[in-house]
């Protein structure tokens, strides 16, 4: 089956092999790269080769996918960079920190006092959950 790619996107330039990348992972599916602006040493993106903007873009088929090479790769990575933790962090839309519009996630080694930040100010709990849950819970396809 063929891929779909979007010609101005960069991610399916890296993907066709378009613009070099340093590749720790590939199959039919996805791509596995260091991140050219790492977080820590040893961050990697995973990319999907279909074109997806986003998580609700994305093929049920490649999201099934997604989390077995995230979980492969994060185990390679682990044994390799010896790093005390790893973040697998993925952004959808802009205003949650999205800034490339093909649906990547970082895998981001985390070493015992280093300076990434993935952080929020705890809220409280919502006055309304079981009726937010419920309203969600509903709409679940």
């Amino acid at each position: 089956m063929s891929k779909k790619y979007v010609d101005d996107c960069i991610f399916c330039k890296i993907n066709k092999g378009e613009i070099p990348s340093t590749t720790i992972y590939e199959d039919d599916d996805f791509k596995v790269m260091l991140d050219i602006n790492p977080a820590s040493k040893g961050h990697a993106v995973i990319l999907p080769k279909n074109h997806a903007a986003d998580l609700f873009e994305l093929a049920d088929d490649d999201a099934e996918k997604l989390f077995k090479v995230a979980r492969k790769c994060a185990k390679a990575m682990m044994e390799v960079l010896h790093c005390d933790g790893i973040n697998v962090l993925q952004n959808n839309g802009e205003a949650a920190g999205q800034t490339v519009f093909h649906l990547h996630v970082h895998l981001i080694p985390r070493y015992k006092g280093d300076t990434v930040n993935i952080s929020w100010k705890p809220g409280t709990p919502e006055q309304d959950a079981a009726e937010l849950a419920a309203k969600i819970k509903a709409n679940i396809k």
